[in-house]
């Protein structure tokens, strides 16, 4: 098959990219030449296929415009000192006996306001990470905890590129969605604290105990525990005072926090994601020249190179942001979109949405969308192309309508968005936990991002049994109100054999 063997090529350039650290732009736009020279083989036009290409990319437009905000918000939060007020108080409620659960619920606030894991755990994360070692926290549960929390708000923030994605392919309301969101969210949420904080007590005891459980439990823990330790031993000390550290190189005066608290507000207010975001930079640039006395000059720069700050340690912490920080994710967008314009050209992925759609007879849209966004995940090794190879393949889930559109883009938010950092060779993953200098057995404490999408499909499978029951029920009492048996169509194509039709 002509079809898997394009797909398969396509995945080991993906795979050999991040094995070998390149950039996956480069391994991207060999995937426009084998899909195009597929379409070639196919006897398809290449004027046509490029046409349907450009008109995929042009409709990316207005989410790139959105990243671009992005960037440059990032950028000024940090050189404003907003980012470093935050830091610097929530981090002083810290304990030894609560620092894992309270890693998680500082991350999830942090990539709240953000709306990026990446720099949600270059921030918070780091600090979590390095202040819960210094405590002999296990670094497991403190890495999965800070993983989890960083991916709270990247799916859910306004300001998230994620959610953004989302909101452009399934044309549906932003906040609409986040409210949705909010609600599939809030049963994982609280067990995910519960998880945590069980592990804070348990860490508790074993810390106080000393013998029998606690001694095996740190035996049992020893080796992933000490690598860890060892890796952030040094820099754990030397930030231990974060008001002080940042106290050196921003004024952090109150005003410092109104850019944060104009997203809040304008947030709930349901204000234009562009216009909520072009409002909190215009925030940032006051505080940057009225509170931290920034030339003009030097503001310029970093709304495209991104801030850097003198002090190393500092740096280390903050440095980032700026319009050139996004060029891969909207290189990302704007290729990944170039793909969806080829394939709907080729019908290269016709057989396998139809196999998705059978699937879904069976399981259900939800059901059948965690199992592609799974797979899709396993094989991008990114969280953009997750969201978007999923997008492409499950639409024929769903339907044209606001609310079909609605359910698509939650199901997309509690699958895609949050499975992907759980495949260990993705960089959604991987990235976060070598910043933090986690272990990769975090993974596998970063409860929130498995629970979602379990609950969802639990959820999803009680109501089709509990749909079936009433049918059937009501079917027994009014037979002449049964509904006919009509073939489903993937079983017609496995009979009759598959012929994909011209054109669209």
């Amino acid at each position: 098959m002509l079809e898997a063997g394009t797909m398969l090529l396509f995945c080991a350039v993906l795979f050999a990219s991040v094995a070998l650290g390149w950039s996956i732009i480069p391994a991207l736009f060999v995937g426009v030449l084998l899909f195009m020279g597929y379409g070639l083989v196919r006897r398809c036009s290449l004027r046509a296929m490029a046409s349907r290409a450009a008109g995929s990319v042009r409709s990316a437009g207005t989410v790139v415009v959105a990243f671009v905000l992005i960037g440059v918000l990032t950028s000024l939060w940090r050189a404003s000192g907003t980012i470093a007020f935050i830091v610097a108080h929530s981090t002083a409620v810290i304990h030894a006996a609560t620092v894992i659960p309270l890693s998680f619920l500082l991350c999830s606030a942090m990539s709240m306001l953000v709306g990026s894991s990446f720099a949600s755990a270059a921030t918070m994360g780091t600090i979590c990470m390095s202040l819960g070692l210094s405590m002999q926290a296990n670094p497991v549960m403190l890495g999965g905890a800070i993983l989890a929390g960083v991916y709270v708000g990247d799916r859910c923030s306004p300001v998230s590129t994620s959610a953004l994605l989302v909101k452009q392919l399934t044309h549906t309301n932003l906040f609409n969605t986040i409210a949705r969101m909010l609600r599939t969210g809030a049963v994982p949420f609280v067990l995910s604290c519960v998880v945590y904080v069980a592990a804070a007590v348990v860490e508790w005891l074993c810390a106080s105990g000393g013998s029998g459980f606690g001694a095996a439990s740190a035996a049992a823990t020893a080796g992933s525990a000490g690598s860890a330790r060892a890796a952030v031993s040094t820099n754990a000390s030397s930030i231990t005072d974060i008001g002080g550290l940042f106290s050196s190189a921003f004024d952090l005066h109150w005003l410092t926090l109104v850019p944060a608290l104009l997203v809040i507000v304008l947030a709930l207010l349901r204000v234009d994601v562009r216009l909520l975001m072009l409002a909190s930079i215009a925030a940032s640039v006051a505080v940057c020249v009225g509170v931290q006395h920034m030339e003009w000059a030097e503001l310029l720069r970093l709304l495209i190179f991104g801030y850097h700050a003198q002090n190393p340690q500092v740096a280390a912490l903050l440095d980032g942001g700026g319009i050139l920080s996004m060029l891969t994710v909207m290189a990302t967008v704007c290729i990944s979109s170039a793909y969806a314009g080829i394939f709907a050209e080729t019908r290269m992925l016709a057989r396998l949405q139809q196999v998705i759609e059978m699937l879904g007879h069976r399981i259900g849209a939800c059901g059948a969308t965690m199992i592609t966004a799974t797979c899709a995940a396993a094989l991008a090794c990114n969280q953009t192309l997750t969201i978007m190879l999923t997008h492409q393949l499950c639409g024929g889930l769903y339907g044209d309508d606001e609310s079909e559109r609605s359910a698509q883009a939650i199901d997309l938010e509690d699958s895609a968005v949050v499975i992907a950092p759980l495949i260990p060779w993705s960089i959604a993953g991987a990235v976060p936990l070598a910043t933090i200098n986690a272990p990769t057995l975090s993974l596998a404490a970063a409860t929130f991002l498995y629970l979602l999408p379990l609950s969802r499909m639990l959820a999803s499978a009680v109501r089709r049994r509990s749909g079936f029951r009433t049918r059937h029920r009501s079917q027994n009492q009014n037979p002449g109100l049964a509904i006919p048996h009509r073939p489903k169509p993937m079983l017609h194509m496995f009979a009759h054999g598959f012929h994909p039709k011209s054109g669209d």
